[in-house]
C-alpha cells in the first residue's frame, strides 16, 4: 500500500570514566508511528562491574536513566536487523521508561531487575507507586535458554498517565473503568524458551496478565492469556525462512490493536480472541545487511462475536546497520 521508512535509530555508546558508560538511542522512525519523528528511546548511565567492589566480575551492574522495560525477551530482538521477520508477535511487550536497573550473572544464571515510573509520561510520574519488573534466565546447555519474567505496572493515574509505558498488543494498557475511575494497573508473568539448533532456532513464550482498577461503579477485572512460537531455518549462510504464530485470549474483551489503526481498537471495541500467523523469507549478505519479505494473516473477534478481518499484512523490507 505504501513505501515507508519503517524503522530508523541512531545509537551512541561512549566511555565516561573507568567502567562507567553513557548510552543514547535516538528514534527517527518506528513501525508504530505514521510519520517520521524524533524522540528518545534509551538514555542512561551504565555503571559496569559494581561487583568488583567485593572482587567479583559481572555479578552486579547498575543502569540509571531511561531504560528498556525488561519484561519477556522479544524486545531483545525487536530491532529490524535482529528480527527475522518484519512484524512482531501479537503481545509484543516493549518500550523504555525512566528508572534504575540492576543486572548481572552468576554462572549459568543471569538476571535483570528494574524499578521504573510505569506511566507513559517521559518528564514525570503522577503516582508514587512504581513499576517493578524482573527477569531471571538460565542456560543449562549451549543450545537451551530459559527465562521467567514478572511485572507490575503499579497504579497508573487515569487522567495524567492515561496509559502505561509498556506496549501490549500494538497499544498500551489503559483504564477499562467508568469516568469515576482514577487508578488502574496490570500485573503480568511470562516464561520464555529458546532452542538454538545447528540450522536455525525455535523460540516460544507464554504469559498471563491480570488487569484491575478502582472503578466504584463496577468490577472490570480481566484475565488475559497469550503465547507465541517462532521458528527460523537457515538453508545456508545467507538464505533463511521464518514463521511465527501468536494468539491472545481475553475473557470479556481487552484493548488489542493488532494490525489495525491504533484508534480503532485501543479505544474502540474490545477483543476477546485474536491470532496472527507470519510467514517470511530473508537473505543476509552480512549480519548488518539483509532483505526480507513477509505475509501475515490476522483474525480476531469481539466479545459480541463480530469478526476482525481484513487486517493481513504483505511487506518487503531492506534492513541495515552501521
Amino acid at each position: 500500500a505504501e513505501f515507508r521508512v519503517d524503522e530508523a535509530k541512531l545509537f551512541v555508546d561512549a566511555p565516561v570514566w573507568g567502567d562507567v558508560y553513557a548510552f543514547a538511542e535516538l528514534r527517527l522512525a518506528s513501525h508504530e508511528a505514521s510519520d517520521l519523528y524524533l524522540n528518545v528511546g534509551e538514555l542512561y548511565l551504565d555503571f559496569e562491574n559494581v561487583s568488583q567492589l567485593w572482587g567479583r566480575d559481572g555479578q552486579v551492574n547498575l543502569r540509571v536513566g531511561r531504560l528498556n522495560i525488561p519484561f519477556g525477551e522479544e524486545y531483545l530482538a525487536r530491532d529490524a536487523v535482529r528480527n527475522p521477520l518484519i512484524s512482531h508477535s501479537l503481545s509484543d511487550f516493549w518500550d523504555a521508561d525512566e528508572g534504575v536497573e540492576l543486572y548481572g550473572s552468576f554462572g549459568k544464571v543471569s538476571y535483570v531487575a528494574a524499578v521504573q515510573n510505569g506511566g507513559v509520561g517521559t518528564t514525570g510520574d503522577f503516582t508514587g507507586d512504581k513499576a517493578v519488573i524482573g527477569r531471571v534466565s538460565y542456560d543449562p546447555k549451549r543450545w537451551l535458554h530459559l527465562s521467567v519474567s514478572g511485572m507490575r505496572t503499579g497504579a497508573l493515574d487515569v487522567n495524567n498517565d492515561g496509559v502505561s509505558a509498556v506496549w501490549f498488543g500494538g497499544g498500551w494498557f489503559r483504564s477499562l473503568g467508568s469516568t469515576n475511575t482514577t487508578k488502574f494497573h496490570a500485573n503480568a508473568v511470562e516464561g520464555d524458551v529458546e532452542l538454538r539448533l545447528p540450522v536455525g532456532r525455535v523460540k516460544t513464550f507464554g504469559g498471563y496478565i491480570s488487569y484491575g482498577d478502582n472503578d466504584p461503579d463496577g468490577n472490570n477485572h480481566r484475565d488475559v492469556y497469550y503465547y507465541s512460537i517462532e521458528a527460523a531455518h537457515d538453508f545456508n549462510r545467507h538464505f533463511y525462512a521464518a514463521a511465527r504464530f501468536s494468539q491472545i485470549f481475553a475473557d470479556k474483551g481487552f484493548p488489542i490493536v493488532g494490525n489495525s489503526k491504533i484508534g480503532d481498537y485501543l479505544f474502540g471495541p474490545l477483543t476477546d480472541n485474536i491470532w496472527r500467523l507470519s510467514l517470511g523469507l530473508g537473505y543476509r549478505w552480512s549480519p548488518s545487511l539483509a532483505v526480507k519479505t513477509e505475509y501475515t494473516l490476522e483474525q480476531g473477534r469481539t466479545p459480541g462475536g463480530v469478526k476482525r478481518n481484513h487486517q493481513d499484512l504483505f511487506a518487503a523490507e531492506a534492513v541495515f546497520g552501521f
